[in-house]
């Protein structure tokens, strides 16, 4: 049994951009080269509609496609793998400690973290929505099972609001989550991932900190070590780290950076 960490990029995604620009390619073809509409106003305009449709239609295809070649687990460039083993390797545990992974999607993150401190206790938590349908607490599960990792357990929950006391962790992790989330303060969802780390415990949380979406993490790193947080650091990782400038300009991913730090 393999695990199946699934696609940042949904096949269903990929496919659904191809049909509706073979839809679109038709319908201009239907409304620019046939009978059915007299020529005139009309039948220019729906023509060139719907031409355009088709293009645009077209290059989001060839992107979604790209990227998700380029997240393929099982693929030749492996950036999900590579990404998800990078965030692990900071998450260094002892026996008996506890880490909660916020967002954990297919697993993947929760159960890198399991395989490495085996004698931890790792938590993934997952709102699970219709956004990414493919991705479960079953299928996390499963992969667990399929990693040979018994050190994990999953359940629901809901980022801003977790359901746990202060204090809670050794450490904390999560992947490109907080971005998705509409928020008009991603900040104070990061205040709240950390409000759960003990005293002394390590965060490793990957995600796109762009001024658009966060604000001025400059200034959030400062706010963290003014309130007692150690090593606090943005890492840029799109420098080389886990990926190259114009990999995550096309793929929409620049301000992508590790924030990291001891409570």
């Amino acid at each position: 049994m393999r695990p199946d960490y699934k696609n940042w990029m949904p096949k269903g995604m990929v496919l659904g951009f191809l049909a509706g620009a073979i839809a679109a390619a038709v319908l201009a073809i239907v409304f620019g080269c046939t009978p059915l509409l007299p020529a005139g106003i009309l039948k220019t305009v729906l023509t060139i509609v719907f031409t355009a449709a088709a293009v645009a239609l077209c290059g989001l295809t060839i992107w979604s496609f790209l990227m998700y070649r380029a997240f393929d687990y099982n693929g030749t460039r492996q950036m999900s793998r590579q990404i998800i083993e990078g965030v692990a390797s900071y998450v260094a545990l002892p026996a008996g400690a506890k880490s909660l992974d916020v967002g954990c999607g297919s697993g993947a993150l929760a159960i890198a973290v399991a395989k490495r401190n085996p004698k931890a206790e790792i938590i993934g938590i997952d709102r699970w929505g219709k956004e990414y349908a493919s991705f479960s607490k079953k299928l996390c599960e499963q992969n667990s099972k399929a990693e040979g990792v018994a050190n994990t357990s999953f359940r629901q929950g809901d980022a801003t609001h977790l359901e746990f006391p202060d204090e809670s962790f050794d450490a904390v992790t999560s992947n490109y989550v907080y971005h998705n989330i509409p928020s008009n303060d991603r900040q104070a969802i990061l205040l709240e991932t950390l409000r759960t780390l003990k005293k002394g415990g390590t965060f490793a949380l990957h995600d796109i900190y762009s001024n658009s979406k966060y604000g001025d993490m400059s200034s959030f790193v400062k706010k963290l070590r003014d309130m007692g947080y150690q090593k606090v650091e943005l890492i840029d990782t799109t420098n080389g780290m886990f990926m190259n400038r114009s990999e995550a300009g096309w793929m929409g991913l620049s301000g992508s950076a590790l924030l990291t730090g001891v409570k």
